[in-house]
């Protein structure tokens, strides 16, 4: 065999639902024009009514598989479906308006030697707008850190584990999947319990695009739900670490999660004495008061990004 055909299948699946005159063909794109030459493509349309199988087909491209379901199954459903109808032995699940960048897969499987049984690899992530402008950027400086080091950089906001800039191994995966009680924190806390099981590798260069837009599907998700998966999350992780690690884990990761749950009560499209109300719906759940001046300082970042977001939006629109 040629030293293509002797490397790793890997499958990458986007599931996506009535995005073929949006993203879809952006992120299908990204995918398609990968440099590893190994790839299985799947594309799962959750009943879409938009042609997103015209887009599919136009692409040509014998590696896609193109599966629609007969009525919509719900987003976790379908991120499911795609995760057991994987052939590669790694896998990565690419939302419908994510991008890779075109070496994402060759420089992940140029370090798979390093540790073969590792449950996942990552790469850093920068975080783009509806119209691919640049909002943020976040390299994956977690490289040799133990499981409990790993989750203390995130909190510290060293690294961000996205989807899009993740590739499972995918046997875990499967045994494992992507689950939390409000499917908000699904992603996070799955790849969590891979890299406590089986390890990861990580690879600091940004070659991954999380894309956030004020269409985002769990934009509109009651508070309540959001601080509910978070408390799962951090007993996830707190289960998963050394017992003498549990207790400041827990603290700090309660005030990391409270306020990532304060910035989504402030960015409700919402009137101020609601976003007010979600506010003290995180302090009853979390128990945990923001610092005045870092609420404040959280709020202008916040109002900040929505409006470069919309701004875009309805400057496109026009």
């Amino acid at each position: 065999m040629t030293r293509a055909e002797q490397q790793p299948l890997v499958t990458i699946a986007i599931p996506t639902y009535n995005r073929a005159e949006a993203y879809l063909p952006q992120a299908l794109s990204s995918v398609c024009a990968q440099t590893y030459p190994k790839l299985d493509i799947l594309v799962s349309d959750n009943a879409s009514a938009d042609g997103t199988e015209a887009v599919v087909a136009s692409f040509n491209d014998p590696r896609i598989r193109y599966h629609r379901h007969k009525e919509n199954v719900g987003g976790p459903a379908n991120w499911d479906f795609c995760i057991r109808q994987a052939r590669g032995e790694y896998f990565q699940l690419l939302n419908d308006d994510d991008l890779i960048d075109t070496d994402f897969v060759v420089s992940c499987m140029a370090r798979v030697g390093e540790n073969p049984d590792a449950g996942l690899i990552r790469t850093g992530t920068r975080v783009i707008d509806g119209g691919g402008r640049l909002i943020d950027i976040s390299p994956n400086y977690v490289d040799g850190l133990d499981f409990a080091e790993f989750v203390l950089a995130w909190i510290d906001g060293r690294t961000a584990p996205y989807l899009c800039s993740t590739l499972f191994r995918t046997k875990p995966l499967q045994e494992i999947g992507l689950s939390s009680k409000h499917n908000l924190w699904d992603d996070v806390r799955t790849e969590f319990r891979i890299a406590a099981a089986h390890g990861r590798i990580d690879i600091p260069e940004v070659k991954a695009s999380f894309r956030m837009h004020d269409n985002e599907l769990t934009s509109s998700a009651a508070i309540r739900n959001w601080c509910e998966d978070s408390l799962e999350l951090l007993e996830t992780i707190c289960a998963l670490v050394p017992p003498h690690q549990k207790e400041p884990i827990w603290q700090r990761g309660l005030a990391f999660l409270a306020m990532f749950n304060y910035r989504i009560a402030v960015r409700l499209d919402a009137s101020w004495t609601d976003r007010l109300a979600a506010c003290m719906e995180v302090y009853r759940m979390l128990g945990r008061t923001p610092r005045v001046r870092r609420l404040l300082y959280e709020v202008a970042r916040q109002n900040r990004m929505m409006n470069r977001i919309r701004s875009w939006r309805y400057g496109n629109a026009s």
